[in-house]
């Protein structure tokens, strides 16, 4: 450990970000990364804890603590102290394929985490994960390192979201041939479509591909598995099939009026910016527009809160974040102790938005919409919104979250973006291949496996785990790229 006193000696400082008024004036990343010195001294702050709960991954109370990726954390913190950034990026490597992606939109399961966090400020390890990449980057360190040798097995990649780019990079780095197929006209599935510009620039995407491209792997967009190829096909042509399409079937809401103009799906909300935003900058008028709108958005979560930035950017007129469960408390509760994700109110950036904007927190806890109301012409006007409580249902033992009657109240709206998240993967897919499908529609492996119930064919990510965080999705394709090699090989090095 190089600096003994480091967390005594600095407090936590973060890269500055753009103040909220002038960042909603474009799309771009608004955060201003903290000088090489300054980051030294961020680094330092790591105290080479005895047990290093920032690196664990486990599982306490249904919940993760720490990286699931095992990211070597304490080791290349002190290589970043020491200024040595060419070892620190060669230890982030080992057990991460996308350091440029996770230290943007991963919400730090690391730092939550941190010893230093349980009586102050934990360190500030996402940034310091950032100023590595960065400088491999520009110092010739990330280029493309293809496979000395190749094994003479074909692998197909269906689906080139976190998981599937994982598998891919993974499989490619053993010397199996990698084809990816890709359905939108671009490749990085959730990263290229799900996350906005805001928190991920797409040129991020695109200079990792160039490297894999370079290195031998093969993508295939525009290419609908299922429909445009069949099953039958791709087994006939690759030794093995990873299906890894995420779990995109949007949850719904079930409202009188539903069929209303002017209700959509957050995804295919944000999707339509970011593909006219790489298209031609938004001048083509062909993405759903929330301006001059009044807006609600259905759900709290990440997704929830970038339809709020997005929205904001586009000029919306108000902007309504509805949550069905109560506000969470600002600071940990006795019950729920470090080094337990912390259940705690996060106010994002696009609700910091709300507030510079229009003066106050759009979030409206413990609320759902009762009915949607339409004009005669069929598009959305108003919509009727219902407060709820916690009640026990008799039939199940559970507590669920039901209307209050005489809470109505009918508020002005022309745009529903509904955020309430995923139900698990599409059936074409899968009846496609004929692989079994659990109660969620989730692909079925056995337990810790990924193998399906058909020969040759493997899951990872989302579409075998439900939703879940890029840096899960991550950490199931390389285990899934593990499998796949020692089905192909009879052993593993992976």
């Amino acid at each position: 450990m190089g600096k003994a006193t480091g967390f005594l000696e600095y407090e936590r400082k973060e890269a500055r970000a753009e103040a909220p008024l002038e960042r909603i004036k474009h799309f771009n990343e608004f955060h201003v990364p903290l000088s090489m010195e300054e980051q030294k001294k961020q680094a330092s702050r790591c105290m080479e804890c005895g047990v290093p709960f920032c690196q664990s991954g486990m599982t306490i109370k249904g919940m993760t603590s720490g990286c699931p990726l095992n990211n070597l954390i304490p080791e290349w913190n002190d290589l970043v102290y020491r200024g040595n950034y060419e070892q620190a990026y060669l230890r982030l490597h080992k057990t991460s394929n996308f350091p440029e992606f996770t230290c943007r939109v991963c919400p730090g399961l690391c730092e939550k985490a941190c010893t230093c966090g349980l009586n102050g400020d934990a360190v500030a390890t996402k940034e310091n994960e950032m100023s590595i990449i960065e400088y491999a980057y520009a110092n010739g360190l990330a280029g493309p390192k293809p496979p000395v040798n190749r094994t003479g097995k074909k692998v197909a990649v269906i689906g080139s979201g976190p998981s599937g780019l994982a598998v891919a990079d993974q499989l490619n780095t053993r010397g199996h041939e990698v084809t990816v197929f890709e359905r939108n006209d671009r490749v990085g599935g959730l990263l290229r479509y799900g996350i906005p510009n805001m928190k991920l620039e797409k040129h991020f995407i695109d200079r990792k591909l160039e490297v894999m491209e370079a290195e031998g792997i093969t993508f295939k967009t525009s290419v609908n598995v299922g429909k445009d190829v069949k099953a039958k096909d791709l087994l006939k042509d690759f030794d093995a099939v990873v299906l890894a399409c995420g779990a995109s079937n949007p949850r719904d809401i079930q409202a009188p009026g539903r069929d209303a103009k002017g209700i959509y799906f957050a995804v295919d909300f944000l999707t339509s910016t970011t593909k006219s935003l790489l298209d031609n900058g938004l001048q083509d008028g062909t993405y759903i527009s929330a301006k001059d709108k009044n807006v609600i958005v259905i759900g709290g979560g990440d997704t929830g809160n970038d339809c709020v930035g997005t929205s904001i950017r586009h000029g919306c007129k108000s902007i309504m974040q509805l949550e069905m469960m109560p506000k969470a408390p600002d600071t940990r509760a006795e019950n729920n102790p470090w080094p337990q994700w912390p259940l705690v109110c996060k106010t994002d950036y696009g609700q910091q938005e709300a507030i510079a904007v229009f003066g106050h927190d759009p979030r409206v806890y413990t609320t759902t919409v009762k009915e949607f109301k339409k004009d005669k012409a069929g598009n959305l006007k108003s919509a009727v919104l219902v407060s709820l409580e916690s009640k026990l249902d008799e039939k199940s033992g559970r507590k669920m979250m039901v209307p209050v009657e005489g809470t109505e109240k009918e508020v002005p709206c022309e745009l529903v973006l509904i955020a309430a998240g995923f139900l698990g993967s599409e059936s074409y897919v899968t009846e496609n291949f004929g692989v079994a499908v659990d109660g969620r529609t989730n692909v079925s492996t056995a337990p810790g496996k990924f193998m399906t119930s058909v020969n040759k064919v493997f899951t990872a990510g989302d579409m075998h785990t439900g939703q879940s965080l890029v840096v899960k999705a991550i950490r199931q394709g390389r285990d899934c790229a593990r499998e796949v090699d020692e089905f192909l090989m009879g052993y593993t090095n992976l």
